[in-house]
C-alpha cells in the first residue's frame, strides 16, 4: 500500500523531515505532522528490523533530540521514527486561543500515535515489534500508550516520567515562564518550533492550570504487559524518584534505573549510561 505521507521541500528546522496528513477525528481537526525516518544505519542482517518511536519531551521537536535518536539505533540494530507532536517545530500549530485540555497526553497515546502510525502504513505486525521511548511529557504518552495498546509494542523505555503532579514540577515550569518572558530562551527555543509561542505556552499554561494539579495517570498503568524500563535522575528539577517509584508499584515488573549526576534529560546528562542500560534491557527482552 502507498504510504498515505507526503515528502516536503527542505524545511527550515528539519531539513530531512516529511509530513503525514491525519484526518480530523472527534479529539482534533486536520492535522500535519512532522516526522523523519531514521534508518540509515539499521541491522543489515535483519531485512525488517524492528522500529523505536521516541516521543519529545513538552518543549521538544524533532530537531531538539539531535543526534540521540540515531546513535541509538545503530546500538540497537533498530529503524528509528521520530515525530514533532501537533505545537511542535513544523507539524501544525495550537491555535493561539486554543488551550490544551487536562487530559491531552491521553489523547496523544490514544489518538495522535496511533492515527500517525496508520498513515505510516506500520501494521499489526510492525507494532507487535515495536518499541516505544519517551521523555518527559513524551514518557508519559508512552506509557498511556502501553497500558491502552498492551498488544501493539514489543517494550516501553520512559525517562523522567510524570504520573502524577509533584510541587517540584509546578515550581520549575512556573520558573521556565519567567525565563521565557524575561530572557532569551524564547530565541533560543524559536530555533526550533515554527510557532516557538505554541509550543511554550500550549504546555506551560496547561501545567500551571490549577485543575491540572489533580492529573494523574497512576491508576491507568496497571493494564501494561510488555517490558518496561524506567529511567529518573538523581538531580532532576522537574520530578523525583517518586515517579519511577510509583510506576514500579504499579507494574510489578517495570525495571528501574537511577542514574547519578543526571537531571531532567538522561540523553543530554548521561548518554553513556543511558544508552548501556537500554541496550542490556532490550536485549534481554529481544
Amino acid at each position: 500500500m502507498q504510504s498515505r505521507a507526503t515528502a516536503a521541500a527542505a524545511p527550515r528546522a528539519s531539513a530531512a523531515s516529511s509530513f503525514a496528513e491525519l484526518p480530523a477525528t472527534a479529539s482534533h481537526g486536520p492535522l500535519r505532522i512532522e516526522y523523519r525516518w531514521v534508518d540509515e544505519h539499521a541491522n543489515a542482517q535483519a531485512d525488517d528490523p524492528p522500529i523505536a518511536v521516541f516521543l519529545h519531551e513538552g518543549l521538544g521537536s524533532i530537531a531538539m533530540w539531535r543526534d540521540w535518536p540515531q546513535t541509538l539505533c545503530e546500538r540497537l540494530g533498530m529503524r528509528g521514527l521520530v515525530y514533532s507532536r501537533p505545537g511542535y517545530g513544523l507539524s501544525t500549530p495550537r491555535a493561539p486561543r486554543d488551550k490544551w485540555p487536562v487530559d491531552f497526553l491521553t489523547a496523544q497515546a490514544r489518538d495522535i500515535l496511533p492515527a500517525l502510525l496508520d498513515a505510516l502504513d506500520v501494521d499489526l505486525r510492525q507494532r507487535q515489534r515495536m518499541w516505544v521511548i519517551g521523555h518527559s511529557d513524551g514518557a508519559s504518552i508512552a506509557l498511556l500508550y502501553a497500558a491502552l495498546f498492551p498488544d501493539a509494542l514489543a517494550g516501553a523505555v520512559v525517562m523522567a516520567p510524570h504520573v502524577f503532579v509533584e510541587d517540584i514540577s509546578v515550581q520549575s515550569i512556573a520558573q521556565t515562564k519567567q525565563l521565557y518572558e524575561t530572557t532569551d530562551l524564547r530565541a533560543k527555543l524559536a530555533r526550533y518550533h515554527a510557532d516557538v509561542d505554541s509550543a511554550f505556552y500550549g504546555w506551560n499554561d496547561v501545567w500551571l492550570d490549577p485543575e491540572f494539579r489533580r492529573w494523574s495517570i497512576v491508576e491507568a498503568l496497571a493494564p501494561i504487559r510488555r517490558p518496561l524500563l524506567a529511567i529518573q535522575g538523581h538531580d532532576d528539577n522537574y520530578g523525583t524518584m517518586a515517579q519511577v517509584d510509583t510506576i514500579a508499584a504499579q507494574v510489578p515488573h517495570a525495571q528501574l534505573v537511577k542514574l547519578d549526576a543526571c537531571g531532567h534529560s538522561p540523553h543530554r546528562d548521561a548518554p553513556a549510561a543511558l544508552n548501556d542500560a537500554i541496550a542490556a534491557f532490550v536485549r534481554a527482552h529481544r
